[in-house]
């Protein structure tokens, strides 16, 4: 079975873990939080179609690369179930020093 096929088949929560052990293996991100949006989205036109979700990552990965690069490495990432099983995919990237600057941090 493949790898989308078992996001699929997942709950809600297993899909959550799926998408933050992804991202820790492919980014080593210093911190990684996976929000599942989809309930906000029920009955909406691509909604059968996956879940949607918010991700806030915080990786050295992500020094030098402007937004549309640290996006990049995100899908990448999660190419597979991109592709079947996340319909929509909200992407907030920090360097740890980018981070650190936020008010609150």
């Amino acid at each position: 079975m493949s790898q989308s096929a078992d996001f699929l088949g997942a709950s809600p929560d297993a899909r959550i873990a799926f998408i933050e052990s992804r991202l820790t293996s492919a980014l080593a991100p210093q911190s990684v939080a996976v929000r599942d949006d989809s309930a906000q989205h029920a009955g909406h036109a691509g909604a059968a179609a996956g879940g949607h979700y918010s991700v806030t990552i915080v990786a050295g990965a992500f020094a030098g690369k402007p937004r549309v690069a640290r996006h990049r490495l995100v899908y990448d990432a999660l190419s597979d179930v991109m592709q079947r099983g996340i319909h929509a995919l909200a992407i907030t990237a920090y360097t740890p020093e980018e981070f650190a600057r936020l008010p609150g941090a």
